[in-house]
């Protein structure tokens, strides 16, 4: 049996509906622990055989959260798309039970508004988005990633503060970057071009590619 990542708290995902399943299959074969929920007992049943833990509860009730101690989880995403009053009661409940990182489905902007004003931290929309993309950023401090091939990845990171204000030819030598800078964005002005030069701005953002793993890594550091 596989070990379960340690660089994450696992991810609950609420919703097994065509998004829901697809990304929780994403983040299992990522190796994160997954609780899955759903009220629909023929999804728990299909499901059940693929993923880690699934389980049929009514997530707009936070006694049923409390039980499945979602609290324990640094993240929850509400793939509901069915109900926007369930989605909603379900974003709130985890809200209130203290869920670090509560990302959620929308499937208009008046949705997402409401969404966000019940304290979703991450909006997104499945129709623009993928399950394997989503399950990236979630356990990930990417700001945006595109998969390219099996094991390599475009992604958009923050600067990390170790690396503010050298340049690409100070770290080339000692190969701590693992991944190659393509482009670079100082805070106000355009993405750029990176070159040996180009000097890594404090608060700004860096288009980087390479291994998945390696992409993963360098997003980490700080």
């Amino acid at each position: 049996m596989s070990t379960k990542r340690a660089d994450g708290d696992g991810v609950v995902v609420i919703g097994l509906g065509r998004f829901g399943c697809h990304l929780a299959g994403a983040l299992t074969r990522m190796n994160y622990e997954v609780l899955a929920i759903d009220r629909q007992p023929d999804r728990v049943q299909r499901w059940s055989a693929q993923l880690d833990r699934v389980v049929q509860a009514d997530a707009t009730e936070d006694g049923s959260l409390r039980q499945l101690d979602v609290a324990g989880f640094g993240r929850a995403v509400v793939a509901i798309g069915a109900s926007v009053e369930a989605s909603v009661l379900t974003v709130l409940a985890l809200v209130e039970l203290g869920v670090p990182q509560v990302w959620a489905r929308a499937t208009s902007q008046k949705h997402a508004k409401i969404l966000s004003s019940v304290g979703a931290h991450h909006v997104i929309f499945p129709e623009a988005e993928t399950g394997e993309r989503v399950a990236h950023l979630i356990v990930s401090q990417l700001l945006d990633f595109v998969e390219l091939d099996d094991n390599f990845a475009i992604a958009a990171v923050r600067v990390p503060e170790s690396l503010a204000g050298r340049t690409l030819l100070d770290l080339r030598p000692n190969e701590r970057l693992g991944v190659r800078v393509v482009g670079v964005k100082v805070p106000g002005e355009h993405f750029r071009s990176a070159a040996d030069d180009t000097p890594l701005p404090r608060d700004g953002v860096l288009v980087v590619e390479g291994g998945i793993d390696q992409v993963h890594r360098f997003a980490r550091l700080r």
